[in-house]
């Protein structure tokens, strides 16, 4: 039967999310999940099922992207449909001509699962490889150390202080304690934890959120950032092994994480928790001409 692509209602992305969670599985690449969604989530139901596009055969999702802005979809793949030429054929007309409403004109990009056909056909359609990105994961069968800092899990009412902790983590970062209060309250947050680092003298120091995507299934951080005044004290370190922690006690079986490869300081902080690396991977772009 043929594959349709579709947006789902904002209370469809429950389904959504559902799906993401079934396809983590240990040994699988690295892929868009239920987390990613989750962190999208701080704009609102609405605008995460704006962003969302899901590929179908017979009713059943085989294949969702999710628009991380108007020039990035990141894709994820049922198992059974990596390698499906119907499944990847679709995708890989649906993300090149504009009038199907994936993407505008322009130089837009397209993050694949490694291993995924639709590379394939992206590049042989005259896509190009971008910048690689560094992928590190942690098995979490033996259990993780102590971080050796004071770190808690903050709810609603530490909501404010998380968020300024992350703004001043990213230059630029507009995150806001409305934005916290509104991914808080999306389908994928019932399985994740937001974690505050504190320093000796109770400053927040470092922030983190970690995605589960199930009992047994690999989990996710997304974001981790270190207060800029704070840095060079081994706080990133220290709540990524926490993140770690918190992860295996939500069941996890390990813990996964990406950055750009340029971004050699967060690689090497990943490193020195524990983690390893994994194939670098990289976006296809098309130009804009």
């Amino acid at each position: 039967m043929a594959i349709k692509m579709g947006r789902p209602e904002a209370d469809g992305l429950g389904d959504v999310v559902r799906a993401l969670s079934e396809w983590q599985y240990d040994g699988a690449p690295v892929q868009l999940h239920p987390g990613d969604v989750g962190w999208f989530w701080q704009f609102g139901a609405e605008r995460t099922a704006q962003a969302t596009r899901t590929w179908s055969r017979a009713g059943e999702v085989l294949a969702v992207g999710l628009l991380d802005g108007a020039e990035l979809l990141r894709l994820a793949f049922a198992p059974e449909a990596f390698r499906d030429e119907e499944v990847a054929q679709q995708v890989a007309e649906d993300v090149s001509a504009p009038e199907r409403g994936v993407f505008l004109e322009g130089k837009v990009s397209v993050e694949a699962p490694m291993g995924a056909l639709v590379q394939d056909l992206l590049f042989k359609d005259g896509w190009e490889s971008g910048e690689p990105w560094t992928l590190l994961r942690r098995d979490l069968g033996a259990p993780v150390p102590d971080p050796g800092v004071h770190v808690e899990v903050i709810g609603p009412e530490q909501a404010h202080e998380w968020a300024a902790a992350l703004r001043a983590s990213f230059d630029g970062s507009t995150f806001s304690e409305e934005r916290w209060h509104a991914m808080a309250a999306g389908a994928p947050y019932v399985n994740a934890r937001c974690l505050l680092a504190r320093d000796e003298q109770g400053e927040a120091v470092a922030a983190v959120t970690v995605w589960s995507a199930g009992e047994g299934k690999p989990g996710l951080i997304e974001p981790m950032g270190v207060h800029r005044a704070h840095r060079r004290h081994g706080y990133g370190k220290a709540i990524t092994i926490a993140a770690a922690r918190a992860l295996q006690e939500l069941g996890s079986s390990s813990v996964d994480v990406g950055t750009p490869s340029s971004n050699v300081g967060a690689v090497a902080t990943y490193l020195s928790a524990g983690l390893e690396r994994l194939p670098e991977r990289r976006d296809l772009y098309r130009d804009a001409s």
